[in-house]
């Protein structure tokens, strides 16, 4: 048992592809070295555009971060802006791994933190550019609830945290996800890891899609 637990360490290792860095591990000063040309379009806290026309990246899964920021290096997934930041002479292996587990570490409250009496302008502004809400939109709650826990949490989890390799929706703008739900309907996403344009995502009538972005909006404050 001993041995089998040590060769599959081994093989993690060697063949893994993607290696975890532990927060314990993230060389905080060399992260935001790294991240610092991602600020101008993502934040200097990852949440991104106020329109959603840059994604929130701060608090997602670092597995996913990092695999995207290998397919936009290989263009596996086509996008023209982030090309430049992610070409190997930019953006080596090592430095994928950390700026996506220095990202996920960022915690984005949906309130505004208590401050004291004793706490400056500055103090007080810096809190509260970390401070994210997504709006509510439109769309039956209800049904959007139903939607999505029969046809997304088994991927995306129950509060929509995401696991693994699948992406963090909740707390995402919801002009950022019905533009990727739009391009993986139109086929220039694939919206799995081997590529099909099959899935829930594809038996889904347009109002039921509405229904979960509603729905989404309502779990800002549901923790894992």
């Amino acid at each position: 048992m001993r041995h089998l637990r040590r060769c599959k360490q081994l093989f993690c290792l060697l063949f893994g592809g993607v290696v975890a860095v532990t927060a314990a591990a993230i060389d905080v000063d060399r992260a935001k070295d790294v991240y610092g040309p991602c600020a101008a379009c993502h934040g200097p806290f990852g949440a991104g555009g106020k329109q959603g026309e840059y994604p929130r990246i701060a608090g997602q899964s670092p597995k996913y971060l990092e695999l995207q920021l290998q397919a936009f290096q290989s263009q596996g997934r086509i996008n023209l802006p982030m090309y430049p930041y992610t070409r190997e002479r930019e953006l080596s292996d090592e430095d994928m791994k950390l700026v996506s587990a220095y990202l996920a570490e960022i915690a984005l409250p949906t309130r505004p933190p208590v401050f004291k009496d004793s706490d400056d302008a500055l103090t007080r502004l810096r809190a509260m550019e970390k401070v994210m809400i997504v709006p509510r939109v439109e769309g039956n709650v209800d049904n959007g609830q139903v939607v999505y826990q029969k046809n997304c949490a088994v991927c995306h989890g129950k509060t929509g945290h995401g696991r693994g390799m699948f992406p963090m929706l909740v707390g995402q703008y919801t002009n950022y996800l019905q533009k990727q739900i739009d391009a993986y309907l139109k086929g220039e996403r694939p919206h799995d890891e081997e590529g099909a344009t099959t899935g829930a995502l594809y038996t889904l009538k347009a109002a039921d899609i509405q229904d979960v972005l509603a729905y989404l909006t309502t779990l800002q404050e549901v923790r894992p």
